[in-house]
């Protein structure tokens, strides 16, 4: 047995990049982990600094300063972020509000609707299920409603944490972009001279993450919009808060646009019952998730992602389980991550087996 792990760390542990390439990692993520909290306004910042510098680049190509640069790109950033909050946030609060007071009227009409199930198909329905069945939705209703007035209470008391953001994180953009080679020249007199490996790893993966993110927020703007102009056109309740969730739902592989098709059904129901309108939006609903499975995302991400199906679950879970939200969006860029140091890893081949 001894043998056996002594052969397996020669094999994957005997070139010092890869101990300095291990060190990299792991230390990054125990900053990370360790400090997280303390240090969200600045990963925030880097991140936002981050997915700006391909813009900022652009216009350096084209020979404007990267100060005029820097600053109009965070200027129209910023910009964005304000139609944001003072725009859309209040339109989609008002439907989210009004929504809440539809379910009232939606969970009358459902129970309504469960009753008749007992006369229509007694052999596969009871009263005494169909009760049990609306008092775990009311009980579940109720428990979904105090976890929303929690999360409400939760903003109000980080107010000043937003405001701490609003004023930080802009300034940590600005001159994270404008010291990018300084600061990155900074950072590398920490590192050992022989990082050839860590700087193999972070070539693949920088372009890869970068475009992929990007790509990831161009996505949830084309699905929102689309999914938008199609459930305003067919005459939709609550059109613009349905289209956000659909918008929001591409970020989580698989699984989102399955969840957030069940609210959307639920609506469409309740406003038109077993009518064709039901059908049609369905049917649009489908071809807009087939038009972003099968023609965008692989116009965005053709060349980003080469992960298989499996990797990509695992990736969301693992990763949303540790940060939550951001977790989830990131998962797919570290699993990219962790691939190319496995494929850069490197590996000394294994004594020959004894000739017989």
């Amino acid at each position: 047995m001894l043998d056996v792990l002594k052969d397996w760390y020669h094999r994957h542990f005997s070139d010092p990049q890869a101990i300095i390439l291990l060190l990299v990692i792991v230390g990054s993520l125990a900053v990370v982990l360790l400090l997280g909290d303390i240090l969200a306004p600045v990963l925030v910042a880097l991140i936002s600094a981050y997915l700006l510098e391909g813009v900022v680049g652009a216009m350096e190509r084209h020979r404007i300063p990267r100060v005029l640069a820097v600053a109009a790109v965070l200027l129209a950033f910023l910009l964005l972020c304000l139609l944001m909050i003072f725009g859309l946030v209040p339109l989609l609060s008002k439907q989210l509000t009004q929504l809440f007071g539809e379910i009232p009227r939606m969970i009358a009409a459902g129970q309504d609707y469960l009753l008749r199930l007992p006369e229509l198909y007694p052999a596969a329905f009871t009263v005494a299920q169909i009760n049990e069945i609306i008092s775990a939705v009311r009980f579940e209703v109720g428990r979904f409603g105090q976890s929303i007035l929690s999360f409400s209470l939760a903003n109000v008391i980080n107010l000043f944490a937003f405001a701490v953001y609003a004023v930080l994180v802009p300034l940590m953009v600005f001159f994270a972009l404008k010291d990018k080679h300084k600061l990155l020249a900074w950072a590398a007199d920490f590192l050992p001279k022989r990082r050839e490996l860590s700087w193999q790893v972070w070539q693949e993966v920088d372009q890869k993450i970068a475009n992929y993110i990007r790509g990831k927020f161009i996505e949830i703007a084309i699905v929102w919009v689309a999914t938008f102009v199609t459930f305003a056109v067919m005459g939709l309740n609550f059109s613009l808060l349905l289209s956000f969730l659909v918008g929001i739902s591409v970020i989580i592989p698989f699984v989102g646009a399955v969840a957030v098709t069940l609210p959307v059904a639920l609506i469409a129901f309740f406003q038109w019952g077993f009518e064709a309108q039901l059908g049609y939006l369905l049917l649009a609903y489908l071809v807009v998730q087939i038009l972003d499975g099968n023609v965008l995302v692989p116009l965005l991400f053709s060349e980003v992602v080469n992960l298989h199906p499996i990797a990509i679950i695992v990736a969301v879970l693992f990763f949303g389980g540790l940060w939550g939200v951001w977790g989830i969006f990131f998962a797919i860029p570290l699993a990219t991550l962790i691939q190319a140091v496995l494929n850069a890893w490197p590996r000394q081949r294994g004594s020959a087996p004894p000739s017989r």
